[in-house]
């Protein structure tokens, strides 16, 4: 239902983005199918490493938009439609977590290879790539991994980021920091490289 072309062109300016979803608000058809579109790559990548559980990006992606959709009567433009999506994603994954929390486990798991096929997050250059960059982020506390992806993958501002996290631009800049020189000193390890001396200080 939600689902872009798979060659969507660059993400519009937020500006536009904004201006769709109030025109999408007022009812215009063409305007909700292009706030979707602009944005459906953010939130799907976003919600991806967030909940570190790829095999649901799309069910926690389509659950974003419905409930947007469902809300839109509230936006009212204050922030940018992009930070207002974003924060609807947030809360859809931590229910999810709570919900997956809240359910009995399966023993009876199946081999490790077929549950890294099925962990394999989509849109990703490779499959190797796609696993070795899901767990490394899922390793990374929280925080960290929520400021890495808001800034380094989906290309906000850290101004933006620390907005949408309500904390000082210097925390944001101090948690993407701190979960990249994670990432290049596990990466180093995993090759079996020495990490930089600035990253193993």
């Amino acid at each position: 239902m939600f689902t872009p072309a798979l060659h969507s062109s660059p993400c519009p300016h937020d500006e536009s983005i904004t201006s769709w979803a109030l025109a999408a608000r007022g009812g215009d058809p063409d305007a909700v199918e292009k706030f979707v579109r602009a944005l459906h790559r953010d939130v799907s990548r976003y919600v991806t490493y967030l909940s570190a559980d790829p095999q649901a990006a799309d069910d926690l992606t389509q659950d974003t938009f419905l409930r947007a959709l469902g809300s839109l009567h509230r936006f009212e433009g204050r922030s940018s439609a992009r930070s207002w999506l974003l924060a609807i994603a947030r809360r859809a994954v931590i229910d999810n977590i709570r919900y997956a929390s809240a359910r009995p486990r399966l023993s009876d798991r199946d081999n490790w290879q077929s549950a890294a096929e099925r962990g394999q997050p989509r849109g990703l250059p490779g499959f190797d790539d796609g696993i070795a960059l899901a767990e490394l982020l899922a390793a990374l506390p929280d925080d960290r991994r929520e400021a890495f992806v808001l800034t380094q993958m989906l290309g906000l501002s850290y101004e933006e980021a620390a907005r949408f996290g309500g904390c000082p631009v210097g925390t944001v800049r101090s948690r993407v920091a701190r979960a990249r020189s994670s990432l290049i000193e596990s990466l180093c390890e995993a090759e079996g490289h020495r990490p930089p001396a600035a990253v193993a200080a």
